[in-house]
């Protein structure tokens, strides 16, 4: 079949020149967006090979799996021990709807652990078919360049194949960082926490991003006593501070014990458990310690800089916005390029390099109005601009609409606990700039907002828009009260 090529920016036909390659496309790192590259550039013509390291829920230099971070050791396993610790309080609430439920319930971790590497061994052979079905060839081993049009692979039994590609795609993700404090060898990054052996009874977190909030609700739900610490007076720097402030008090009212402006300076191994001292001077003891201390890009043992591929400070694969690097050949997507760390993100660009290298449609990442959420118990979900980003862009006037209700179900479980709602509105154009919610079933609603706020929705057509009844989704188009204006020389306020 003929292949449209990307070559040196402009759109060629294939020469005799390429015969000699072993592979039209070598892609290292078979996670999301490596997977979805090989298969989609494979789709369109191209003769695509692509290797991982060996399969393991446990990740190291030397371990990874097929389906990589999201599949193995994140999103996947993590919802699926959301989903586990959600029941805990559902099975409380569900008294006040008529079940005669024992106070005393069991819980089984070692079963729901089970489950868990179950479906993900599951999703492990799904994405090896879908890249056999897709006529990509996989190679497990370890890969690193070797030039800028050859890869090497040293497979399981040490020994080295070499091949040589039109184009190489970096996919390697990143990996899990420590804090680099005395005695951190007794801590644990996310990778063992989806794993453990044990259930914690005390459970400490060291974080205030998204994968620490979630553990300690995960914990919670399961009964530990857990300690969250983080740096700032609020968890999740970089969301919306309001819808901040109401993740804090959802944590407390769940039970977690919030530290903020706290730091960890020493752990010690005691008889009693982990001796954990903080920069405050407080001392406390816990099972299990949890560094959720951010990721850094996998780009060590890939030889990049031998081939001239330039990083950045962090480690991060620099590219151009077709994810190309410095040198023509080689191109990067996910997490290497450290640009937004989400796997639908990956998606997005993988399926941009294949469109622009093979399809013969010069496409780029389009990374505005990416949603997102944070699965704590309940979730926060957001889409578009934070109010206080909203301000520091805005040339005019903000409006913010926010409501705060009782879920319906609530009102029969007696659980007190408000989901949240968030519409930031420039004021000139109506033109909705961001939503964020707080509240059951938030991821599921924001991804319709996010269409909504892709297509440049109005406040108008929000309020024009007829509402689901009985539904807290509907409250997004029946906020009609202006909570706050906001000048654009103001600073926004967190009322909550």
């Amino acid at each position: 079949m003929a292949r449209k090529m990307l070559i040196d920016g402009d759109l060629s036909k294939p020469n005799e020149e390429e015969a000699h390659y072993d592979f039209d496309l070598f892609v290292i790192g078979a996670g999301s967006g490596g997977v979805r590259a090989a298969r989609f550039s494979a789709n369109m013509g191209a003769k695509v090979a692509i290797c991982e390291l060996p399969f393991h829920p446990i990740s190291s230099e030397v371990i990874g799996g097929v389906g990589g971070t999201c599949v193995i050791r994140g999103c996947v396993p993590k919802k699926i021990l959301v989903y586990g610790a959600s029941f805990g309080s559902e099975i409380q609430d569900a008294k006040n709807y008529g079940w005669e439920v024992n106070d005393k319930v069991d819980f089984n971790w070692k079963k729901l652990l089970q489950k868990k590497t179950d479906e993900i061994v599951r999703l492990n052979g799904i994405y090896k078919r879908l890249l056999s079905n897709a006529g990509v060839k996989l190679f497990e081993g370890e890969g690193k360049l070797v030039g800028p049009n050859e890869v090497e692979v040293t497979q399981l039994d040490g020994t080295k194949l070499s091949y040589s590609a039109k184009h190489i795609l970096i996919a390697t993700g990143g990996r899990a960082q420590r804090p680099g404090i005395p005695g951190e060898e007794l801590g644990i990054t996310s990778d063992e926490a989806l794993s453990l052996e044990e259930l914690p009874k005390r459970a400490l977190v060291l974080g205030g991003g998204y994968i620490a909030v979630e553990f300690a609700s995960i914990w919670r739900g399961m009964g530990a006593s857990v300690d969250l610490f983080f740096r700032k007076e609020l968890p999740l720097r970089g969301f919306d501070d309001e819808m901040r402030a109401v993740v804090a008090r959802n944590l407390e009212a769940r039970g977690i014990d919030l530290h903020p402006r706290t730091n960890l300076t020493e752990l010690i191994k005691t008889e009693d458990g982990i001796k954990v001292i903080t920069d405050h001077g407080e001392e406390l003891i816990a099972d299990v310690v949890l560094f959720a201390t951010g990721r850094a890009p996998n780009s060590k043992r890939l030889n990049l800089e031998a081939v001239g591929v330039e990083l950045d400070p962090t480690g991060a694969v620099k590219v151009d916005e077709y994810s190309r690097t410095n040198i023509p050949s080689i191109w990067a997507v996910g997490d290497v390029t450290n640009r937004a760390n989400l796997t639908p993100v990956a998606l997005m660009e993988g399926t941009c390099f294949a469109k622009t290298v093979f399809g013969g449609e010069p496409s780029k990442p389009d990374y505005r109005d990416i949603p997102c959420a944070v699965f704590s118990i309940p979730p926060l979900s957001v889409v578009g601009l934070s109010e206080e980003q909203a301000v520091e862009q805005a040339n005019g006037d903000l409006l913010v609409f926010t409501s705060s209700f009782n879920p319906m179900k609530n009102t029969v479980s007696g659980r007190q606990e408000k989901s949240v709602m968030k519409l930031v509105v420039d004021a000139e154009t109506d033109k909705v700039l961001g939503a964020s919610m707080c509240g059951p079933d938030s991821p599921e609603i924001m991804q319709g907002i996010a269409i909504a706020l892709k297509c440049g929705a109005t406040k108008a057509q929000f309020d024009s828009t007829v509402g689901i009844h009985p539904s807290a989704a509907e409250e997004f188009v029946t906020m009609r009260s202006v909570t706050r204006r906001v000048s654009a020389s103001g600073k926004p306020k967190t009322n909550l």
